[in-house]
């Protein structure tokens, strides 16, 4: 498979040379963000901590309190981000999402939506490393009902590999069924088939679904389930079709409300780093297809400062 990131490893690395960089970056009056950026938004993760060792080393400090301490706003949060290796950082982003006075649905929704089974397992592992609590756990502390059932069956990482042709026709009319076919609606029979089945097999029951029922399981869902359970069943309906299009949505609608709305930037802080080394590449033209203009224009008109170009380094340039 062809790599899809926007940042690759950086091909003539030096972590000694890098942290020096950075190093003349902080020293001083004043911080040089222009020779923060160009080293931490051009490396890979793995580089990134190769830099930040090497910068203990030479230095005796911990490069991301350094940082810290030059950087604020948006752009610290963005650089503290890059310098965070992606499975640790998502269960960051979990833990919280879930602690202090209520909870933040919409980061609990995105990334278990999103991530493959084998990633939930490592998010799993890096949140009781790092917070000493058992994710499930404090998800269950934060959660009820339906919503809840379906987050913890994301959370065991095990869809089923195959497409089970026997079930295709039979899933399709179930769901029709459970949703848009009876009064009322059967949440169990939504949650254990999208819940459940793999991407693969999903995409052929939302095909068989369109032709039985003339409509796109996505109205099925708006029709028949509300709130936090609403927007969880839309999420995996939307990776299952596409998740580069799932994140391409998710970075138009913050980059719109982004104006004053700190909680917005922060989404697109998210979506940025956690996809620059995934599929950043794929989202870009999801988003040039959704939305008739190209992310890295988007990005120019709803941003500014020191912070734009970061994002437009992720970004990867402009198509």
């Amino acid at each position: 498979m062809a790599y899809r990131g926007s940042v690759k490893p950086f091909a003539n690395f030096n972590d000694k040379q890098d942290a020096e960089i950075l190093h003349r970056a902080m020293k001083g009056i004043g911080t040089d963000e222009d020779a923060i950026l160009m080293v931490l938004a051009a490396r890979s993760n793995d580089q990134r901590q190769k830099i930040k060792a090497a910068y203990k080393k030479t230095h005796g400090k911990d490069l991301v309190s350094a940082l810290k301490s030059e950087l604020s706003g948006l752009l610290e949060k963005l650089i503290v981000a890059l310098m965070t290796p992606g499975i640790l950082y998502d269960a960051t982003q979990l833990h919280k999402a879930i602690k202090g006075a209520g909870t933040n649905d919409e980061v609990l929704i995105e990334i278990l939506a999103s991530r493959t089974g084998e990633e939930i397992k490592e998010i799993t592992k890096a949140y009781k490393k790092e917070f000493g609590n058992k994710l499930e756990k404090d998800i269950c502390g934060d959660t009820s009902g339906h919503y809840q059932r379906l987050l913890v069956i994301l959370l065991q990482g095990s869809r089923e590999e195959e497409i089970d042709e026997s079930k295709i026709e039979k899933d399709a009319k179930d769901l029709y069924a459970a949703g848009e076919g009876k009064f009322g609606t059967d949440e169990e029979k939504f949650i254990t088939i999208l819940g459940n089945r793999s991407v693969e097999h999903l995409r052929r029951v939302f095909d068989a679904y369109r032709k039985l029922c003339g409509s796109d399981i996505e109205e099925s869902v708006k029709g028949e389930t509300t709130g936090n359970l609403e927007n969880l069943l839309l999420a995996v309906v939307k990776c299952v079709k596409s998740v580069p299009g799932y994140f391409a949505e998710g970075l138009y609608k913050s980059m719109r409300r982004a104006g004053t709305d700190d909680d917005a930037r922060i989404d697109h802080v998210r979506i940025m780093v956690s996809r620059s080394e995934v599929d950043m590449l794929d989202i870009k033209e999801c988003f040039k297809k959704m939305y008739g203009q190209s992310l890295y224009t988007t990005i120019q008109e709803d941003t500014e400062g020191d912070y734009q170009k970061a994002l437009l380094y992720l970004c990867g340039g402009n198509d």
